[in-house]
């Protein structure tokens, strides 16, 4: 597995190895071992999912989980190609507001960790995405949030004048400025 850090501390982009023949590929996404015998120690992962966009320039996010229920997500596309973005909501972290956003898509399987306190989206770059996720905690209504994806400075590389599709929650989210964030830098 290749592990290459980002500018923003803990985020981390984790490719693996794939092996092809006449058939295919195979690829290992996931081995607690494999990381731990890098240096990393990731959160244990309790919820998988997925998820299918159908319109290129979709848009879902920023989102974070707060406290008690905070997640850290390990995210990897399947089908299709993506933008996705972390910010960092960490109150009082030297890159409080600046963001990474890297490429995954179903051809070079990079997968981007996203720790606690950050936020987390991504936009659709193809037609028929899927994308998977693991999160070290489960979903929780209650502690569930999100900030508009256009008011933390991310450069979502869309033509101009392009609209994203929206849900009605991300719409309707509020700025980043006005984001009381529940997470800190010790977390």
């Amino acid at each position: 597995m290749k592990i290459t850090r980002t500018a923003l501390p803990g985020v981390l982009l984790l490719t693996p190895r794939r092996f092809g023949d006449s058939r295919g590929w195979f690829s290992e996404t996931w081995n607690r071992h494999t990381l731990e015998a890098a240096g990393l120690h990731l959160p244990e992962f309790v919820q998988d999912n997925h998820s299918f966009s159908g319109a290129r320039h979709t848009l879902r996010g920023l989102h974070y989980q707060r406290p008690p229920h905070a997640q850290a997500k390990l995210v990897r596309c399947s089908r299709g190609a993506i933008l996705d973005v972390a910010v960092d909501v960490r109150r009082d972290s030297p890159q409080f507001g600046q963001s990474v956003a890297v490429e995954l898509s179903a051809g070079n399987g990079a997968q981007l960790f996203v720790p606690v306190g950050f936020l987390h989206g991504f936009l659709t770059l193809t037609e028929d995405c899927e994308v998977q996720y693991k999160c070290s905690d489960r979903y929780a209504p209650e502690c569930d949030g999100a900030v508009r994806w256009d008011s933390a400075g991310v450069d979502w590389g869309l033509p101009p004048g392009a609209v994203p599709v929206l849900s009605e929650k991300d719409a309707g989210a509020p700025p980043l400025a006005a984001f009381d964030s529940p997470f800190r830098l010790a977390e």
